[in-house]
């Protein structure tokens, strides 16, 4: 597949329901811009990332945090344009320029709603909640809200690291640069916000599981697959192998099968074969088959 093919595939997945993704990107602003300003600002959460600054800045300079987090993001889009190229910068720019957008006048909503008792436990579950909805949502559509998404972009081109290891780098320095202004409570509730946060986000992205894929060894693979055929009524692949230890070939099956007869397939597998050696992985998404 050559270079300007792949460019074309991407070209028709950017381009397909442009409304639809334009729709779902507000959505996730809203959102994240609403639990930031009704949980996180008044409270002092941090999660990492522009928008945790701005909270520093905020308490400490008076800029607010729109103000702060839109000339934060020109900045980062400028750096990104030299650094990471045009295209990349371009996707980023929209989520990028909206965000603060969304801040300022979500700022106003918060004004009439008012929590009489704080709990912060409580407030960091909320937020890590909706802020992860949220930011789901614009991952999920291909965008980005800005800030520390092009810094990881950035570390990832230039130091050859991951993206989860880069986003480790980014907010271990936004949570080093608060806990110079904030509590060590106020950090450590930190903390759990950014992990509900990520947790949510994989599940808006990727989806929760409803099905599961097994991948069996069994010296009854004939038994097995009628098992699975006959009885669960459900479809099998072969996957022909060798043992590494012993060199010896064998046969895997391949099944997916909804979570809740994983309890059943488990049963009736051990009856054939109580020998029989099996993987289980979450499927979060099957596509085609019969």
């Amino acid at each position: 597949m050559t270079k300007d093919t792949r460019k074309d595939i991407f070209k028709q997945i950017y381009s397909k329901d442009r409304i639809k993704r334009f729709i779902l990107l507000c959505l996730g602003l809203f959102v994240v811009s609403f639990a930031f300003n009704l949980f996180c600002l008044p409270n002092n959460l941090v999660s990492g990332g522009v928008s945790s600054l701005s909270i520093v800045v905020e308490k400490e300079f008076g800029i607010t945090p729109s103000v702060f987090v839109l000339y934060a993001n020109i900045f980062l889009l400028c750096i990104s344009y030299l650094i990471l190229g045009r295209s990349k910068t371009i996707h980023s720019a929209v989520g990028a320029l909206l965000f603060p957008l969304f801040i300022e006048l979500t700022s106003y909503l918060t004004q009439y709603i008012q929590i009489e008792h704080k709990p912060l436990l409580l407030i960091t579950l909320f937020a890590g909640v909706l802020i992860g909805f949220g930011n789901g949502l614009v991952y999920k559509v291909g965008y980005t809200t800005g800030g520390s998404d092009i810094i990881n972009q950035i570390l990832c081109k230039y130091f050859k690291i991951g993206m989860g290891k880069a986003v480790l780098i980014t907010d271990g320095v936004v949570i080093g640069i608060c806990s110079l202004v904030f509590s060590l409570n106020e950090i450590l509730y930190g903390f759990i916000l950014i992990y509900i946060i990520s947790y949510m986000v994989d599940k808006i992205i990727i989806g929760i599981s409803s099905s599961k894929t097994f991948y069996i060894v069994t010296d009854k693979p004939k038994d097995v697959k009628e098992y699975i055929i006959n009885d669960l009524n459900h479809s099998v692949t072969n996957f022909f192998a060798r043992g590494g230890y012993k060199e010896k070939e064998e046969t895997v099956l391949m099944t997916v099968l909804p979570t809740r007869e994983y309890y059943q397939f488990r049963k009736g597998i051990l009856k054939i074969d109580k020998n029989a050696f099996f993987m289980v992985t979450d499927a979060y998404e099957v596509v085609g088959g019969e």
